[in-house]
């Protein structure tokens, strides 16, 4: 995982990726545009594997994230897949000045639009989606870019709630799974949710794509150990402070959690964060071990999801690639003993 980076860096990264054994990169967005950086790792031809995970979806019109997402799967020869969020709503309304109610019914009619939108490209009828939200009836010939010789990209939503995870299930290719995840939360919302959703389309669940970020805990010395340990603890208490997350926690026996985190942000106290995230309750949000260890516990951790296509995403990886300390080859590594569903020596 990686956030957007500057463009005259991407090359360069996606061909450090591959050459350390990725099977490909999902790109976040924050300050840069996650499609920019797609296009630039697409154009590189390092033959990674690309995803947005998440690019925001409410502030381009359906039409504008289909056209991006065309172009992607067409340079990246069927490489490429659409993840799309709603982000919340303070950044939506305040940071983008665009509507977010309702979210959830919003996002349904966001990924159907698009499925209309993709079947006008390719020329299989009129451009034709009615909806509460959009409206698409105009495709002339000379606006539209035409088909494709791979199939549609696939699209993928971000989901935490049940409300989300079933309309996932229900229309979605795909869930990105929140970093902040636990195996409880897999068993008690994930897969039950998805699996409801599923139902409602008449399909099977397991065709779903799952990718799970990972927060590790690596290193064949205490203190390498007690680095990572102390990234993730930082990473869990932020995104624990968002009020939506708070029953993760509560899932765990520790409720109040992000209550107390909100009060310690909100007062700039990052201490005071940080011991809002004690060990026993950071454990449930980590794999740990050392660089051997960590494949057969990333595949322990993940075997809970049963039978779906599920792509383990290393959250660390990217930041590690800032770091002299060989770490992000390491974890390259890692990511080729997945792939072979074994161990690394």
């Amino acid at each position: 995982m990686t956030g957007a980076l500057r463009l005259r860096d991407v090359a360069e990264f996606s061909h450090r990726c591959a050459d350390a054994g990725f099977a490909g990169i999902v790109v976040t967005e924050a300050g840069r545009t996650a499609y920019l950086t797609c296009a630039a790792a697409a154009l590189c031809d390092a033959g990674l594997d690309i995803a947005t995970g998440i690019a925001v979806a409410f502030p381009r019109s359906p039409m504008v994230t289909a056209a991006t997402a065309w172009e992607l799967a067409d340079v990246t020869r069927g490489r490429f897949r659409l993840g799309i969020g709603p982000q919340v709503k303070a950044h939506i309304e305040r940071r983008y000045s665009v509507p977010f109610d309702p979210p959830g019914p919003r996002m349904r009619e966001y990924v159907l639009a698009l499925r209309a939108i993709f079947r006008a490209f390719r020329g299989e009828g009129p451009l034709a989606y009615d909806g509460r939200f959009y409206s698409f009836s105009l495709l002339p010939p000379l606006w539209s870019p035409g088909g494709l010789d791979v199939p549609d990209p696939p699209i993928d939503i971000a989901a935490v709630n049940p409300w989300m995870l079933r309309l996932a299930g229900e229309v979605a290719d795909g869930v990105h799974v929140h970093p902040l995840n636990t195996v409880p939360y897999y068993l008690e919302t994930l897969l039950p949710n998805l699996a409801e959703g599923a139902r409602r389309s008449g399909r099977e669940p397991s065709s779903m794509t799952l990718f799970v970020p990972l927060f590790t805990v690596v290193g064949d010395t205490d203190d390498e150990l007690a680095r990572w340990r102390e990234v993730c603890r930082t990473m869990v208490a932020f995104y624990g402070s968002t009020p939506n997350y708070a029953f993760i926690f509560e899932q765990l026996g520790y409720p109040g959690t992000t209550q107390r985190l909100r009060e310690a942000q909100k007062a700039g106290d990052q201490r005071a964060m940080a011991r809002g995230i004690p060990d026993e309750l950071l454990a449930h949000f980590v794999v740990e071990g050392t660089w051997t260890e960590l494949p057969q516990r990333i595949i322990d951790r993940t075997a809970s999801l049963g039978d779906y296509d599920v792509r383990p995403v290393l959250y660390l990886a990217g930041m590690s690639a800032q770091q002299p300390d060989g770490s992000f080859d390491r974890f390259g590594r890692v990511a080729q003993a997945l792939a072979r569903n074994t161990t690394t020596d």
